[in-house]
């Protein structure tokens, strides 16, 4: 039977129709400035985001890294959640591209206590310290869970950022599923912070593509740290359709992620041998922990019946929920977890 691949909402694959739209798109020199497919993109999801500009690049990581390196210079500090992308799978481009360290903040499942935040910025008028230069959110939160910022949350960090004159950014990678799951608005969400960075290829399904968000000044400026990094590309435009027909046709859909890992998170809640916290499942991504072997071990075991599902942590397993994955094979994952936990107690 087809193997069951819950790694990452990243393993998909364009759609036919995906790839018809790549086929058909008109293309240019992006560096230069005129694929015009590429400028369609950036001015569609820009205008759907109330951002004056958007800039295209090949991963979230990056449009993160420009965004930090355009926020900030060498010797200052990020404020961010432990659990951050940035901080844990960007491997250390914060220094190595910018200069600057990041200064993570305990938060609850990837929510930040705003008096936490306020009490570890830090200034220039103490020379021991590296000055708070950029506070950074993720939504929704990878290691928290897949969990959706509060709207209060932000509004509140927001206010602290305000009062010290700090400039946000958004990791919005996912903020696709905390929109589909809340119904609130693209814009209401980007509209707390100066930058955001959008990801295509995560749960929309598009091959690669991701674009940073912001003003038109802050993307001029943008865009020079795109060339230094690596980035510019020239016929982007056959990649930017794939991003345009997800942005267009994948993101509603969600939806059904959400319930098929509700679903699976519910089944797997009542195993022995397992625990899953029901209330951080709020979108896509369910974390299993495991109480009585390695996670690492259990992983082997479901590969063998071919459910593939990420260990990450050595009690800890992960299953995130995406376009190729149906109701059918959802309850064949459910039944797989069965058979090899009722082996394992």
């Amino acid at each position: 039977m087809k193997r069951i691949d819950l790694r990452s909402d990243t393993i998909t694959k364009p759609t036919p129709a995906m790839v018809n739209a790549m086929m058909k798109a008109e293309v240019g020199d992006d560096v230069l400035g005129d694929d015009p497919t590429v400028i369609r993109l950036q001015k569609k999801v820009s205008e759907r985001f109330g951002k004056e500009a958007g800039l295209f690049v090949p991963s979230g990581t990056m449009s993160n890294q420009i965004a930090i390196r355009t926020h900030t210079q060498p010797g200052q500090e990020i404020i961010c959640e432990m659990g951050a992308h940035i901080f844990n799978f960007e491997g250390g481009g914060p220094a190595v591209l910018s200069g600057v360290q990041i200064r993570p903040v305990k938060g609850n499942y990837g929510i930040m206590d705003p008096e936490y935040v306020e009490e570890n910025l830090r200034f220039d008028d103490n020379v021991h310290h590296a000055p708070t230069a950029l506070i950074e959110l993720e939504n929704t939160h990878n290691r928290g869970g897949g969990t959706i910022i509060p709207m209060k949350n932000i509004q509140d960090i927001r206010k602290i950022a305000d009062k010290y004159e700090l400039p946000m950014h958004l990791d919005g990678a996912r903020i696709w599923n905390a929109h589909v799951a809340t119904h609130i608005p693209l814009q209401e969400y980007a509209q707390y912070f100066e930058s955001v960075s959008v990801c295509f290829s995560k749960g929309l399904g598009a091959p690669v593509g991701s674009m940073l968000l912001g003003s038109a000044e802050f993307i001029h400026k943008a865009k020079r740290w795109r060339k230094v990094f690596g980035g510019g590309m020239r016929q982007s435009g056959y990649l930017a359709a794939a991003a345009e027909y997800a942005f267009e046709y994948h993101i509603d859909r969600l939806i059904e992620d959400h319930a098929r890992a509700a679903f699976f998170a519910n089944e797997l809640a009542q195993m022995r041998g397992l625990a899953v916290n029901l209330e951080t499942v709020q979108t896509n991504i369910v974390m299993i922990d495991v109480l009585s072997i390695p996670a690492a071990e259990l992983h082997h075991k479901l590969m063998k019946f071919g459910l593939d599902i990420l260990p990450v942590s050595p009690t800890r397993l992960r299953a995130v929920f995406h376009l190729h994955i149906d109701d059918e094979m959802t309850e064949r994952a459910v039944n797989i977890f069965e058979r090899v936990m009722s082996d394992e107690c």
